[in-house]
């Protein structure tokens, strides 16, 4: 009987523990200088980096994290002129989409996001491919900008959780009144 009882506060004691770790611990996040508010389910790391972006070396902004079996990342861009937006998204979500190796190419929505310039569209692009490593890869990627600002809102994982990916894009918010 004492046996029992101390397997069954063992169990107890590892279900209240694991109550207090959940695997996403939404937090709200704003990327430095941006209008941009969004949930991430962990706490995130930042980098830095000069990527190509509309012909020319770009400053990339990241934010991201690592929960559930899945990555997620938001990156932003300071473009000289805002009139660069449409083809620097576009050329972006083709290189995204080159890099997984994308079956399809991918397959893109329309997405209402508050605050997000109307032209270009702000879009929400899905799709099947591969990591680096050749295994198998889900993603959604959404593309938008404001002002001179573009940005990319990413999750990669390799079984996408709709309920999971509702919530991060649901929660990119723009504060139409601070366009960078």
């Amino acid at each position: 009987m004492a046996s029992l009882m101390i397997r069954l506060t063992a169990v107890s004691l590892l279900l209240l523990l694991s109550a207090c770790n959940p695997v996403f611990n939404w937090r709200e996040v704003r990327p430095d200088n941006t209008a941009l508010a969004l949930l991430l389910p962990c706490k995130p790391d930042k980098a830095q980096r000069s990527v190509p972006l509309g012909g020319r070396p770009t400053e990339l902004a990241m934010l991201g994290c690592d929960a559930g079996d899945a990555t997620f990342a938001v990156a932003v861009a300071t473009l000289d002129d805002a009139a660069q937006a449409a083809a620097v998204l576009a050329g972006w979500q083709t290189a995204t989409l080159a890099n997984l190796k994308a079956a399809g190419g991918g397959q893109t929505s329309p997405l209402k996001l508050t605050g997000a310039d109307a032209l270009p569209a702000a879009v929400l692009v899905r799709a099947s491919g591969q990591r680096a490593d050749g295994r198998a890869v889900q993603s959604q990627a959404a593309y938008f900008s404001q002002g001179r600002q573009v940005f990319q809102a990413v999750i990669y994982a390799d079984k996408m959780d709709a309920e999971v990916a509702e919530t991060f894009f649901s929660s990119l918010k723009l504060d139409a009144g601070n366009p960078r």
